[in-house]
């Protein structure tokens, strides 16, 4: 039985564009979407009560093998 374990990397504060960068490179260094890393981007949230934000925004990456996620934090955090 083969067992995927998941690497997430979150950064906090990272806008769509920066985002979208960083996968860019990823793909420019040979990492393939869907087989080597996947990425999400999580927007401000407000709640309704009051104006500071429930959480902040930022982009999470996930990496299916942990050298690539060393790899990206040793980079990008």
């Amino acid at each position: 039985m083969s067992q995927i374990t998941a690497n997430r990397v979150h950064i906090v504060g990272c806008s769509p564009e920066n985002a979208m960068r960083i996968v860019r490179e990823l793909r420019e260094a040979g990492l393939q979407q869907g087989q080597d890393f996947n990425f999400s981007y999580h927007p401000v949230v407000y709640d309704n009560f009051g104006y500071e934000p429930a959480h902040t925004n930022f982009a999470e990456f996930i990496f299916y093998q942990e050298r690539y996620a060393t790899m990206f934090s040793l980079k990008y955090l």
